[in-house]
């Protein structure tokens, strides 16, 4: 389907009013679907992301649809399913909103129920899996493995051994090797496992724990899904803020329909793919995604410009007292340290420099949007975990080449090593919840960047940069 034929209504259109008032087109689309992916995840992000692919992809037989099922929680299924899994999804611009009605999910259910999860992946019209789950969730141990320690591992371990009365996994590792295995023992054939996260080289990530928990459980399983499945990576990027009341207002506003499960997202939508589709997929390339043999780059492209954009503005921008990255940039103390950041990681980036160059000015756009209201807040939690990849491994690589630590870089940390001694009640960091508030920086820096806190040029920017933070907030405060 085509984006022309997608029902879109803006302020000022006539309403519609509620779901029965979905286009006859796309009700006959929709009846249309064939379950060919089934999703395990079903947040927002992945109905403004997947899905939102899924339902522009252009088709020339049966349009596709997802099959979801929920993580830990049945309440979105529940939720969905009382409006037959339609729901609003709102374009935010700068220059206004827009709402369309999004309908490629055909089925959505409790994550809890392993017999409906089970009967789907072994169904022989599945030909994708997706997910889009928290890196907490594969349970990866330090050689990459499955963490066997790990309470949720033994029990799944123990239900796909058959030693429990338990009727479905709870890691997402043992969901797949469950489902797998359901469909190696329906002789469904090959399929593709499809990794939505932020994690790098995430194909592979999967692919290893998944191979892990199935070679103690089953080995011939172990060795069918070497031989038949298909593990892909991908990059994903469109910034979903958490949804409010008001955003379910105005929905109603823009459409008529008192929707519940409302989704939020930025005009910006990316997937980058790399890896090998057995069965089939939706032909996402014509909704804009991109299918590449070295997703590399893109990767670090994203984790070393947005992610890592956001993570400074996050801390810098709390300590200025600003609430949303839209806020931040209107705030040139921290725009400047956001562009050397850029810089900085520009330098490292194996893309062109006019591919860098459109990137950055995107980025710009994106996070001006004052209709984006992504909260500095939830962007700051977890930094810990999220620093390593998004600052610290292209600072290591400046200086494997011999320069110094970079102004961009010693910013971001010295805000973040202040979030955690200036901002406890703000701090959502589990990582960082052995830092008293009286850790120094080569504490800080310990912990995300082990090895860097021995080096006294190091050390010593990272204190000049958070000292001219103190003084920005101290003139700020006066």
């Amino acid at each position: 389907m085509s984006d022309a034929d997608a029902p879109l209504v803006g302020i000022g259109d006539a309403p519609l009013v509620g779901i029965g008032a979905l286009t006859d087109a796309q009700d006959q689309v929709r009846d249309e679907r064939v379950p060919g992916v089934v999703h395990l995840g079903l947040g927002a992000f992945h109905r403004s992301h997947q899905a939102w692919f899924t339902q522009h992809a252009e088709s020339d037989g049966e349009p596709w649809g997802i099959t979801a099922f929920t993580g830990r929680r049945p309440d979105q299924a529940a939720l969905l399913a009382r409006q037959n899994a339609v729901y609003t999804l709102i374009t935010r611009a700068a220059e206004g909103d827009s709402a369309e009605f999004v309908d490629a999910l055909v089925a959505v259910h409790d994550g809890a129920d392993g017999a409906r999860w089970r009967e789907a992946i072994a169904d022989p019209r599945t030909a994708v899996v997706t997910l889009t789950v928290t890196e907490a969730a594969y349970h990866r141990a330090a050689d990459g493995g499955i963490d066997f320690r790990a309470a949720d591992v033994a029990g799944d371990l123990a239900l796909l051994r058959g030693e429990t009365s338990s009727t479905a996994c709870i890691t997402a590792p043992g969901r797949l090797v469950d489902g797998l295995r359901a469909r190696h023992e329906a002789a469904g054939g090959p399929l593709a496992v499809v990794c939505c996260d932020n994690l790098t080289d995430n194909g592979q990530v999967v692919r290893d724990v998944v191979l892990s928990l199935a070679a103690t459980a089953d080995p011939p399983l172990a060795t069918w899904i070497q031989e038949t499945v298909s593990f892909v990576s991908s990059m994903v990027d469109r910034i979903t803020p958490a949804t409010t009341e008001t955003d379910r207002a105005d929905a109603t506003a823009l459409t008529g329909f008192d929707d519940a499960a409302v989704v939020v997202a930025e005009p910006f939508a990316e997937w980058v793919l790399s890896g090998d589709f057995p069965a089939g997929r939706p032909a996402w390339e014509t909704a804009g995604a991109r299918f590449v043999d070295d997703l590399v780059p893109y990767e670090q492209r994203k984790l070393w410009l947005l992610n890592a954009g956001h993570s400074l503005l996050a801390y810098l921008g709390l300590a200025l007292g600003h609430e949303t990255i839209d806020d931040a940039m209107g705030d040139p103390r921290c725009t400047g340290p956001l562009e050397r950041l850029w810089d900085e990681a520009a330098a490292e980036l194996p893309l062109p420099a006019v591919e860098i160059a459109d990137a950055r000015a995107s980025l710009r756009e994106r996070f001006t949007n004052p209709r984006i209201r992504h909260r500095l807040r939830q962007i700051a939690s977890d930094g810990s975990v999220k620093l390593p990849v998004r600052i610290v491994d292209p600072l290591r690589r400046r200086l494997a080449r011999g320069d110094t630590i970079g102004d961009g870089a010693a910013t971001a940390l010295a805000a973040w090593w202040l979030h955690l001694t200036r901002q406890p009640s703000l701090v959502s960091d589990a990582g960082a919840a052995a830092l008293p508030p009286s850790a120094t920086v080569a504490d800080a820096l310990a912990l995300v960047a082990p090895g860097l806190e021995h080096d006294d040029a190091i050390r010593a920017a990272v204190t000049v940069a958070a000292e001219q933070i103190l003084a920005a907030t101290s003139s700020a405060s006066s």
